[in-house]
């Protein structure tokens, strides 16, 4: 399972510039989100499928 709380960490530092959420994960990443101190300024955006690609702004 993917550590969602080091992804958003590293979306904000620009280590990364996207994370794809499966729907099997939302539960999870949903989770580490709501604790996220800077979780307004991160973007998502739905795909087909339930998939949600997660940016930094």
């Amino acid at each position: 399972m993917m550590n969602f709380v080091e992804e958003l960490e590293k979306l904000q530092e620009g280590k990364i510039s996207e994370l794809k959420v499966q729907p099997k994960n939302f539960m999870d990443f949903q989770a580490a989100l709501q604790n996220c101190d800077f979780r307004q300024h991160i973007v998502g955006e739905a795909e087909r499928g339930g998939h949600i690609t997660y940016r930094y702004k």
